[in-house]
């Protein structure tokens, strides 16, 4: 009896914690959450997204270089629809009937009942327009929303786009996204696009069973506010940025400077460009294709995707590596009879040079030199063999950042190629040495790199020995915080004493009476640099140019490549001589204003017929002057080994 007993208070306890518990989620539910509500009565509420705007970008000067301007969306739910003047509507927005209905229909597969996008990105004006016959409209209604402007029409490849989402964007997004939002495809607007974004409002809004609304669901206490995006700061300056691309105009190549002391990129030019104007707005798809129908890509992003042979612009660099290595110094000499044998060919040299040394062998950029000090470097006896030798070689050329990504704030970049002795093994098998690879002295054959990387190269040798990871962003919002990485000097292990002979050979490639680029001398600056003739097996060599100014306490930079356009001396040179002297004095001083409108209006295309230009006499130190650019010639390359373009 006892046991029944004790059993009969168990079992009522039970139930009366049961029922204490079922009564304790019935308040949670009826009085202090709103959650079930809003979820019961979802048929009479109704969500209205707000858009931010995205964040504004500027240049390094704080002058607005992206904005945004409104643009209207015209929604429809279809269930609403009554009979109307649908050409009345057609004609307001722009479209023909075929157009309403195709819209219509996709409207109503979608839902019935929720609104949804029946035409995007309405102008200012036709906006006017509709909202003074909206109300004829029956089920038609405008959601604000705001799309790029860029008052300079320049830099489309650094902007890059916005688009709308497409399905995986919005799988990806982690329930950020909906369908008709926008997101950034590519260049900046891609890679900051979170914080560019914002974050989207929402009002909740109550409607009754004749679907008429009743105000907003308690006064707005669920409602929140759309938050715009954060303004990025950039490293461009505009200025050059638009000189640049005006050089280069009916040219293919690209220009990429950097302030050495801070690794921020100043100029970030790909030609053939586009107006980024073109992807905003409806016209956006058709734009788009023709674009990238027209020839050249300019779709390409060439400053960190374009492939290049850094030809003659890398000598510096192996002369760096062999004073480092203690196999020549300032005055060691080679001599130059006209070029260089490597086993049973010839690399032949544009000049007979005779004995030669590091300074006037960078000023006159001698093949024979190069590739005695690239022998040097492969023949030390400190290494065991050829493989080891050329691994030590190659792994010295990598800490200058070449074969590798150096992380650029941009997608897509690409990291060059330098073979590794095993792909060397793979093609020419075990009997290879030094003299088959010969071309690499004179940075042809197995090796590319980005112009981007190509200018990482002159800010460490203006750095005398370390780098600033590039970027394109000074800093993002109000506090303009600069990422910790982009403080970090990366060395490449070269002693600073050794970079003043080999600045002294680039100091007079452009300033001396027989340097390469002696044309390109800027007045009252100290401009050193290096030209490169690259060669192309598709065509007319690449011009090429390299180089840092002032010599002390450098500013900037630079890399310039127009493909098919000869010596470095003629093209590429003068474009970076302009740039450089208008980012450092603000303006482009006497004469060479002249020649630089003279650069604006030649045309270096291919298939395209290009200016005649009337060529000096060639001597033991010639000059190639095309009309109002002169310039001296480049070394002239003779190699069986394959070039990378």
């Amino acid at each position: 009896m006892e046991n029944l007993f004790n059993r009969k208070y168990i079992i009522q306890g039970l139930f009366i914690v049961v029922a204490l518990i079922l009564l304790g989620q019935l308040f949670y539910i009826q009085v202090a959450s709103d959650r079930y509500f809003l979820s019961a009565n979802s048929n009479v509420l109704r969500k209205k997204y707000t858009f931010p705007a995205r964040g504004v970008i500027t240049d390094r000067n704080n002058k607005v270089l992206v904005q945004n301007e409104p643009v209207y969306d015209l929604m429809v739910t279809p269930s609403l629809v009554k009979p109307f003047d649908t050409l009345a509507l057609c004609r307001i927005i722009g479209i023909d009937m075929a157009g309403f209905h195709k819209r219509f229909n996709k409207a109503r597969n979608q839902s019935k009942y929720q609104r949804s996008v029946f035409e995007k990105q309405l102008s200012v004006q036709t906006y006017a327009a509709l909202q003074e016959r909206l109300s004829r409209f029956i089920g038609f209604e405008t959601q604000n929303r705001t799309v790029r402007h860029y008052p300079d029409s320049v830099a489309g490849q650094f902007f890059g786009y916005v688009k709308e989402v497409s399905d995986k964007d919005i799988e990806e997004s982690d329930g950020y996204y909906r369908p008709g939002d926008y997101i950034g495809k590519s260049g900046v607007e891609r890679q900051y696009n979170d914080v560019l974004r914002g974050e989207r409002g929402v009002e909740n809004t109550i409607y009754n069973a004749r679907n008429v609304p009743q105000g907003s669901y308690l006064n707005g206490k669920f409602d929140t506010l759309a938050i715009s995006g954060e303004t990025l700061v950039s490293s461009l300056d505009i200025d050059i940025q638009k000189l640049g691309e005006q050089l280069l105009k009916n040219k293919v190549g690209s220009i990429v400077a950097i302030e050495p002391s801070t690794g921020e990129v100043l100029a970030f030019v790909s030609s053939p460009t586009y107006d980024p104007n073109l992807m905003v707005g409806r016209q956006q798809g058709n734009n788009y294709m023709d674009i990238f129908r027209s020839p050249n890509r300019p779709f390409l992003v060439r400053p960190l995707s374009g492939y290049y042979s850094p030809g003659s612009s890398f000598k510096p660099l192996d002369d760096l590596i062999a004073l480092q290595e203690g196999v020549i110094d300032p005055n060691t000499t080679f001599n130059c009879p006209g070029g260089y044998w490597a086993g049973n060919h010839f690399v032949s040299c544009e000049h007979v040079d005779g004995n030669i040394s590091l300074r006037k062998g960078l000023a006159r950029s001698c093949n024979t030199y190069a590739c005695y000090v690239f022998q040097k470097l492969m023949t030390q006896k400190k290494y065991k063999n050829k493989i080891e030798a050329y691994d030590s070689w190659s792994a010295k050329v990598r800490k200058f950042g070449l074969g590798s990504k150096l992380d650029l704030d941009m997608p897509f970049e690409r990291k060059g190629r330098i073979f590794t002795s095993e792909e060397y093994t793979k093609r020419f098998g075990k009997h290879w040495g030094y003299t088959t690879v010969i071309s690499l002295a004179i940075g042809q054959g197995e090796m590319s790199a980005t112009p981007l990387q190509m200018a990482n190269i002159m800010a460490i040798i203006a750095n005398r020995g370390y780098y600033i990871k590039p970027h394109l962003v000074k800093g993002i919002g109000e506090k303009k915080d600069v990422k910790k990485e982009y403080l970090v000097k990366n060395s490449v292990d070269i002693d600073a004493a050794h970079f003043e002979p080999v600045i002294d050979g680039m100091q007079d490639a452009v300033n001396a009476s027989y340097g390469t680029a002696r044309a390109s001398a800027i007045p009252n600056i100290l401009f050193c640099g290096k030209t490169g003739t690259v060669q192309n097996p598709h065509g007319k060599n690449h011009s090429v140019f390299v180089g840092f100014a002032p010599r002390d306490n450098p500013k900037i930079a630079i890399a310039v490549i127009v493909e098919n356009a000869g010596f470095g001396g003629v093209y590429a040179a003068p474009i970076a001589s302009y740039i450089t002297e208008k980012y450092l004095t603000g303006k482009i001083s006497g004469g060479r204003l002249a020649q630089s409108e003279a650069m604006k209006k030649l045309v270096v295309l291919p298939d395209v017929p290009k200016p005649k230009i009337k060529w000096a006499p060639k001597g033991a130190d010639s000059a190639a002057k095309p009309v109002a650019l002169p310039a001296s010639p480049e070394n002239k390359i003779v190699s069986t080994q394959t070039t990378i373009n």
